[in-house]
């Protein structure tokens, strides 16, 4: 594979003093009623094994009249791994297509961001479509939603997991206390919780850790959780970017008023809320359109949820593969997440070319940010931000 050259600058070239300001955003346009439900599944591709476990019989029997597909292995499934044809039928298959396996190898991998931790996942794909997101770079063309049956290992797992680290001995930018896991590096759990039992019995499991907590980000609002009694061991991250160009790239997901509606209400329930702001996109007129969604924040959210409010914040990084992939279905997109002109290549840590922002002009967009946030809502402490 040829290294990409999204700069007319040569990648090792000086870095310029001052950032070039960027073209306009283009106008998104403005996202109709869902003419479908986010899920309609007529189609489960099922491992054996998976069938036979409780959880799998569960979600066997929420879609009766789907078809089944037996299948040795949920990542390999020609038809929709792999198949550039399927980038004509994106969304169709995450709204129809279903994957039911088991999660065969379990391992808690060291963070140190967003958490300590990254969790077995219990389910891998979404039925969103965000333009930026990572995972269809690893499956190919298409990522409906894998859920896992072998749930009652992966809590196992875990819970032997946190016993084994003790009591957190220092704070870190995590959690001043709890080791924190994040349950859904590889999915949007809101969404999963949709699907299967999966969510909600790892939100009980970590609700009697009282060492460790639950993590997860969400760009989705599902009222259901609501219910749940956590009881401050689950962290819930809504993503927030300004609206305008949410509507364009986060595609399929609840409305940015809807998840900040949600804060307060979440909050109530028992979830410690942060916020993820991420991916941050660079355009004219950027930095308006975030202090527009910091006071919107600001004025929608109560002194209770202030009070406990950190966020994160994550500069765009974006990749050729899923560049050449989003061309097929959603061009428009592209028109802010592959800039050429601010953007520099990265070899990524599996092998693959990676973009993102200029270094240097990187640090000042941070910076720009951090201080926006510093004046705009003055509650909200930022963890980390890169």
């Amino acid at each position: 594979m040829t290294t990409p050259t999204p700069s007319a600058h040569r990648p090792d070239a000086p870095a310029r003093t001052a950032a070039a300001a960027p073209p306009a955003a283009p106008a998104a346009t403005p996202t109709p009623s869902r003419p479908r439900p986010l899920l309609d599944v007529r189609r489960i591709y099922v491992e054996p094994e998976a069938a036979e476990l409780p959880r799998g019989r569960e979600v066997l029997a929420r879609w009766p009249d789907a078809e089944r597909v037996e299948v040795a292995s949920h990542w390999n499934i020609p038809e929709l791994h792999g198949d550039e044809a399927n980038v004509d039928r994106w969304v169709r298959i995450k709204t129809e297509a279903l994957v039911l396996g088991v999660k065969k190898s379990l391992a808690a991998r060291p963070n140190g961001r967003s958490s300590d931790f990254v969790a077995p996942s219990t389910a891998n794909g979404c039925a969103m479509a965000c333009a930026y997101c990572y995972v269809p770079r690893r499956k190919g063309y298409s990522n409906p939603i894998t859920v896992f049956a072998n749930i009652d290992r992966i809590t196992g797992y875990l819970a032997r997991h946190v016993a084994r680290q003790g009591v957190k001995a220092e704070p870190n930018q995590c959690d001043p206390q709890a080791w924190v896991y994040d349950i859904g590096e590889n999915s949007d759990c809101s969404v999963d919780a949709t699907v299967s039992d999966n969510v909600r019995d790892l939100v009980d499991l970590f609700r009697g850790l009282p060492t460790a907590k639950a993590s997860f980000a969400t760009k989705h609002v599902n009222r259901d959780l609501l219910d749940w009694d956590p009881r401050g061991r689950t962290r819930v991250r809504f993503s927030l970017m300004p609206d305008r160009v949410a509507r364009l790239v986060d595609v399929r997901t609840s409305r940015v008023a809807e998840r900040i509606a949600a804060i307060d209400d979440f909050v109530e329930a028992g979830y410690e809320v942060h916020l993820n702001f991420s991916p941050v996109i660079v355009h004219d007129g950027w930095l308006a359109d975030w202090a527009e969604l910091l006071d919107q924040v600001e004025a929608g959210i109560g002194a209770k949820a202030k009070a406990q409010l950190a966020c994160e914040v994550i500069m765009l990084t974006h990749n050729q593969a899923l560049h050449e992939v989003n061309l097929g279905w959603h061009p428009k997109a592209e028109q802010v997440l592959w800039r050429p002109d601010l953007q520099q290549p990265k070899r990524s840590e599996t092998g693959g070319w990676n973009v993102r922002y200029r270094t240097g002009d990187k640090g000042r967009y941070v910076a720009a940010l951090t201080d926006l946030i510093a004046e705009r809502l003055p509650s909200c402490r930022v963890r980390y931000a890169f």
